[in-house]
């Protein structure tokens, strides 16, 4: 059967939840609808929502100019098995000693590695994107250094590849933290396949506010692969929260955001030390003074 998207985009957050809500109030409704705030700098927002049967473009063409969007793009999807289609085209990933792997790969894990399996029906977060891939390098870089285990915090986990990376090489619980309840299972989940379970700790939190990770902060190692509005928002509280002499890992960085990003942690006490640009995106390694 097949699939109908309709997408859109406005600038705020406000205005685009209030789209977003407004489209799954449609009759007939929407099987999903998602707001996201788009990657490339410019501060709008994309809402799209998902139909079994072509959707009413009337209806649309009068909720985007009610809430100031442009005009909705109706696209017919084709019926197409994603996860079959991520398991033949998501090829293994190399970040220095890490090897990111799907299952259906599992045959080509080379003993050397440290091997980190993640499913193909969970792929955001694999390492083919080149913010994730940029922090297991920075991250293999800080092992190569001689870098002492400690405690390690990954904000906005994601599928916890990141915190699983770092339960892999040193030992003691790794903290993980996602504002989305969906990614924390997602992460959980992970860290099952991988026999992690009682190492990596995954908890709902938008940032480091939790009860569970105030109670363990300072870290020495913080992993924020998010996006530059909430990496300076939350700059404040993973500069508090990072441990004198430790790291921050950074990224979900457009290359042409790294230096305003890097200004804001400069500016509350950290050092750029390391900065690795893969693609559009850039990983900015800083130490706490």
């Amino acid at each position: 059967m097949p699939t109908y998207s309709a997408l859109t985009t406005l600038p705020g957050k406000d205005s685009a939840e209030a789209l977003g809500e407004a489209l799954e109030a449609l009759e007939p409704a929407p099987t999903g609808v998602g707001v996201f705030e788009m990657e490339d700098g410019s501060g709008l927002w994309e809402v799209g929502a998902y139909f079994e049967a072509p959707p009413e473009e009337i209806a649309l063409s009068l909720l985007a100019r009610a809430h100031g969007a442009e005009d909705f793009a109706v696209s017919e999807l084709p019926d197409i098995d994603w996860v079959a289609k991520v398991r033949r085209e998501l090829s293994p990933v190399e970040a220095g000693r890490f090897f990111v792997y799907g299952s259906h790969d599992a045959d080509k894990v080379p003993e050397d590695r440290i091997a980190l399996l993640i499913e193909a029906s969970m792929a955001f977060g694999t390492g083919h994107h080149g913010t994730t891939l940029g922090c297991l390098r920075a991250f293999d870089r800080l092992l190569d250094q001689g870098r002492a285990a400690g405690k390690v915090v990954d904000v906005g986990c994601g599928t916890a590849v990141l915190a699983m990376a770092a339960a892999r090489v040193w030992p003691g619980t790794v903290w993980a933290g996602d504002n989305d309840p969906v990614a924390v299972e997602v992460a959980r989940a992970n860290a099952r396949a991988n026999d992690l379970e009682d190492r990596v700790v995954c908890v709902e939190a938008p940032g480091l506010e939790h009860e569970t990770l105030r109670a363990e902060a300072p870290f020495d190692v913080v992993f924020a692969n998010i996006l530059k509005g909430p990496l300076i928002a939350l700059a404040p509280s993973l500069a508090e929260d990072t441990a004198s002499g430790g790291v921050a890992i950074l990224s979900g960085i457009l290359t042409d955001q790294a230096d305003e990003v890097s200004g804001v942690y400069c500016g509350l006490g950290y050092s750029l030390t390391h900065r690795e640009d893969i693609g559009d995106w850039s990983t900015l390694t800083l130490t706490k003074e």
